[in-house]
């Protein structure tokens, strides 16, 4: 069976978009199918995998899969790449809701510049501390639709993203689930850099929006920065944070950025085998 499917990009992180309104995967395999497909230079490759499928509640519904076949609640840049890819298909219009496991999310399309409004992040905590290596690292942690920790560094160039990143990720602190690990360094203004070692992908990834947004929540909490933050993905490309916050309660968040259609092609069985 030849899977039509869309590949597009959000600042970096990449994903496979399938139209799976009329259900054809196999319930029963799509975990492995899904590892298949995202492994890369033997097949489509990427970090994600994104179904879209109807909804009762909203425009549409999406369930995205991380690299290892795994269901996460929440991927900032996934979920701008899904609402363009919905206002492309027809599915909704440039304003629109879909349905996740964090809650309804609402987006605006504008050509390729898509602004998601997330759902209300929780969890905060600032300024704990764990041992890596017998070696003290002070984070500070969100859930910004998954589970991040932010720890903030004066040279990005000069760690080791993997080896700390997952540590960070599989530490007792952060179990059962684990969680993602964002490196941030401070830039003029309200700018900052960052890069994150993602759960579920198990590497750097070039951009996270999740990631970008709780790094942008978290500096403003220390009183780093100011509603709206540029984040300099380490794809390169910028992501604009945007938040209201009153008596120390997060009331909206929202993050803008360009998503890129790569192509839009045939997937033979081969891909998947």
């Amino acid at each position: 069976m030849k899977i039509p499917f869309m590949k597009m990009s959000g600042s970096g992180n990449d994903f496979i978009l399938i139209d799976h309104r009329e259900s054809f995967l196999k319930e029963d395999r799509l975990k492995e199918f899904i590892r298949k497909v995202c492994r890369r230079r033997i097949s489509v490759g990427a970090d994600g995998l994104i179904l879209i499928e109807q909804s009762k509640k909203a425009d549409f519904k999406w369930r995205y899969y991380n690299a290892d076949g795994s269901e996460a609640e929440m991927c900032g840049n996934g979920g701008r790449c899904v609402a363009r890819f919905a206002y492309l298909k027809g599915i909704a219009g440039p304003s629109l809701k879909f349905e996740t496991l964090a809650g309804i999310l609402s987006a605006q399309v504008d050509g390729k510049k898509v602004k998601l409004e997330m759902t209300k992040p929780f969890g905060l905590k600032l300024d704990e501390t764990i041992f890596i290596d017998g070696e003290e690292q002070i984070f500070s942690s969100i859930n910004t639709g998954v589970p991040h920790a932010v720890l903030f560094a004066e040279d990005l160039e000069g760690l080791d993203i993997i080896r700390i990143g997952r540590a960070i990720r599989y530490h007792s602190f952060f179990a059962p689930g684990g969680t993602n690990a964002n490196f941030v360094q401070l830039e003029k203004g309200s700018q900052l850099s960052i890069r994150t070692y993602e759960r579920g992908v198990e590497d750097e990834t070039l951009a996270c929006g999740t990631g970008a947004v709780a790094s942008a929540l978290i500096a403003a909490f220390k009183g780093l920065v100011k509603s709206p933050v540029s984040i300099k993905t380490r794809g390169g490309e910028v992501l604009t944070v945007y938040f209201e916050i009153e008596a120390k309660e997060i009331k909206r968040v929202f993050f803008e950025g360009d998503v890129h259609i790569i192509y839009e092609a045939e997937m033979w069985e081969e891909a998947y085998q």
